[in-house]
């Protein structure tokens, strides 16, 4: 593995960076007289929490229960405003506008992008291959010839619904100078280990997890990052003081504590998905449906995009894919309660025959 010296990395500013100090980095409890909150109480009203009060800027409670859910320390875990936030921060703190790319695998998820072009941070692009595996040596090429301090990863990967090798994801980290960042929105429903596992084997590996799928709590954003001490220090110094609220944070880490509602309910997606594999698999018109480690399927399927403005006008909404490298005529479709996904069916043989 190539010497890796995180400072190198880190913009000069941010390791100079004096991060706001917020009045619960030094007192909790007391007569608490300053921050400027409203004393008299709050307006409305939620599980008992003190609303008019500003949340754990630490987020230790829920850091807590992730550690024990995940099996690593809370020191290695940072919690954020969705992953996207998280996905922003690295971007901040590590590439300086005009100067430092990030290196992404298209066709991935869109907002490596977004965060980047909002920083003025340039995109270097190397491709999956047709079949939506990594090519291994391509990224650790374009990361050594463009200086790159950011490679983004995501496996399973989105829109395509696959696992990436882990022995390729490892090559890159062993054999590049970047903080790798491998993002596991989808890793509860793959057959594959999570890369927490090896956070102690790689100091330039960052993980991005999610609450929003898995645990069906996209409605909160608790976006989830684990890596080693230094980075999630960087990380919590360049935040929001509260970018999680009270009210995410409470239940949040109420759902932590049951894992067995979260195991339930990834069985019945896997069944789901296993009906729909199925059914589509009966349909002629049907030309390829990819292998899925996600909670949803990329098909193919004649004149897609016709296909999708139907499905809309009976009322199903998917996503067309078919504009995205190597995902011709392709549709995504997420995995849907049991009912839905039988409706999913009846329309689709509707449409396609």
């Amino acid at each position: 593995m190539p010497d890796f010296d995180l400072n190198k990395l880190v913009r000069p500013n941010i390791l100079n960076l004096k991060p706001y100090r917020s009045a619960r980095d030094d007192f909790k409890e007391g007569l608490l007289l300053d921050a400027n909150e409203n004393s008299i109480g709050s307006s409305a009203e939620f599980g008992g929490l003190s609303l008019n009060r500003y949340p754990d800027p630490h987020h230790a409670e829920l850091r807590a229960e992730v550690g024990k859910f995940r099996n690593v320390n809370p020191n290695h875990i940072f919690a954020g405003n969705g992953s996207d936030e998280a996905i922003d921060l690295l971007i901040r703190i590590f590439c300086r506008p005009e100067k430092d790319p990030i290196i992404i695998t298209p066709p991935t998820y869109g907002m490596y992008r977004v965060c980047a072009d909002s920083h003025d941070v340039p995109v270097i692009e190397t491709p999956l291959n047709p079949d939506f595996s990594l090519n291994p040596e391509l990224v650790i090429q374009s990361a050594s010839e463009n200086n790159a301090p950011l490679i983004f990863l995501c496996s399973p990967n989105n829109p395509t619904a696959n696992s990436l090798n882990p022995n390729d994801i490892k090559k890159i980290l062993l054999e590049t100078h970047s903080v790798v960042v491998v993002d596991e929105a989808y890793i509860d429903f793959s057959i594959e280990k999570s890369f927490v596992d090896e956070l102690s084997s790689y100091h330039n590996l960052v993980v991005l997890q999610t609450l929003s799928k898995a645990f069906g709590l996209a409605g909160l954003r608790i976006g989830l990052a684990f890596a080693n001490t230094e980075i999630i220090q960087l990380m919590m110094r360049v935040k929001p003081p509260y970018n999680v609220n009270s009210v995410t944070q409470k239940l949040a880490t109420e759902a932590l504590r049951n894992p067995q509602i979260v195991q339930k309910t990834i069985r019945e997606l896997l069944a789901g998905r296993n009906f729909l594999e199925k059914e589509l698999g009966k349909m002629a018109a049907v030309e390829k449906i990819f292998p899925s480690d996600a909670n949803f399927l990329l098909i193919r399927v004649p004149e897609a995009k016709s296909v999708y403005k139907k499905l809309s006008e009976e009322g199903i909404i998917v996503r067309y894919r078919g504009d995205q490298l190597h995902c011709e005529n392709t549709l995504r479709i997420t995995v849907g309660a049991a009912a839905e996904n039988s409706r999913l069916i009846e329309a689709l043989n509707k449409i396609l025959t």
